[in-house]
Order: C-alpha cells, then structure tokens, then sequence
C-alpha cells in the first residue's frame, strides 16, 4: 500500500485538492444559488437537484473545457513549434525521444506499439486526441448548462426563455468561454517563458539550476 502512495503520490495529490476544491465549489455553489432564488420568492433546492442545475454544470463545465483546450493546443503545438531556452519546448538542436520512431522490438511496450497499423496510429497520437475530446465533451456541456442557467434567469424574470439555436450566437455564452480560455493562455505563456530564466530544483517543470539561459528542456 505504501508502494501505491510512493509511486503515483503526484496524481493521488492533484485528486485530493480536486476532490477538496469541487465540494467546495458545491457547497458555496448551492448556497449562492439558493440565495438568488430567495430573491426571487422561490423554494431553495436541495444537494442532488443543485447538480442538475444550470449554475453548476456551466460553472463547472466552463471552467474544464478552457483547461482542456489548454493542453489540447499546448501538446499539439509544441510538436512543430520551438521556444529556445524553455524547458516546456524541444530541443532545435537535436532529435528528441518522442520523435523517433518507435521500437516493436523492445521488452513490455504498449500493445498498440507491437500491433502496429491503426492501431500505432492512433496511439502515436492518443494524448492529443484525448485532450481534443474531452475539450469538445466540455464545450457542449458547458453551453448546455450555459443555456440552461440563461432560461432559469429567464423564468424567474417571466421573460420568453431561449432556444438553443439563438443562444448560441448570446455574447454571455462566448464571453464565458473567452474569459477562461484567456487565462489560461497566459498561464501557459508565462511558464514557457518564465522556465527560460528561472529555476525550481528537484521539479521536471525546471531546468537544471546551472543551465544556461539558452539551454532548452533538460
């Protein structure tokens, strides 16, 4: 057991402050939503009829699909494109690991590897698509929980609700989207430029504290 905690403490970590900061987000979620319906004269609802909710799943969902986009466009462009001294880019100057061919001959490779085809295909480029998919599944989520808390508002206000068709062209829906996927650009610009000038030891993240400014990746 304490094996299993060594060897994947990273992810067990980033689950635990997943699972910490959602309920959270649930338990101030629900209260805030309550609160803006008392304003409006109506019953407050309940932990399981919260997640069903407009506000959580746009809240939530917004939130995953700039994450996902993020690292969908990251893993992508770092493939074709350089960024001399960042730890974050390859090396111009030489061939990296990840772009060599890989080898069906070697002891417990990945079983798309020795299957080869498709298969290898598929799996050559397995993370971005992953990335890809997850951002899409997000997207339609986030606008559908978007659209649902617009028609809630909509409701309490005895206003004529909105279709989906309309909605999709709402500046509220796309003002949502781009004021996440904003941020998120700008955090992944500052780590590769940042990780070309300053040092975290012990961290992959980092280059070596003695490396040269224009030293790229480790």
């Amino acid at each position: 057991m304490k094996k299993i905690f060594i060897n994947n403490g990273l992810s067990l970590a980033f689950l635990f402050l997943f699972l910490i900061s959602i309920g959270g987000q649930v338990i101030t979620g629900l209260h805030e939503y309550n609160q803006e319906r008392n304003e409006y004269g109506l019953s407050p609802v309940r932990f399981s009829g919260y997640l069903h909710s407009g506000h959580f799943i746009e809240a939530t969902f917004e939130n995953w699909e700039s994450e996902f986009l993020q690292m969908a466009l990251f893993v992508v462009l770092s493939i074709f494109l350089i960024q001399k001294g960042s730890s974050e880019s390859k090396n111009p100057d030489k061939k990296e690991e990840t772009d060599k061919k890989p080898s069906q001959r070697k002891q417990d490779v990945p079983w798309p590897v020795k299957k080869g085809g498709l298969w290898l295909k598929l799996y050559e480029n397995s993370l971005s698509i992953a990335f890809t998919l997850l951002f899409a599944a997000s997207f339609v989520l986030h606008f559908y929980g978007s659209l649902k808390e617009e028609n809630d508002e909509l409701f309490m206000k005895s206003m004529p609700l909105k279709s989906a068709l309309s909605y999709a062209s709402d500046p509220r829906f796309w003002f949502e989207s781009f004021q996440n996927w904003q941020s998120e650009f700008m955090s992944v610009l500052c780590l590769i430029v940042l990780s070309i000038y300053l040092r975290q030891k012990g961290s992959p993240q980092s280059k070596p504290v003695d490396a040269s400014f224009r030293a790229t990746g480790e």
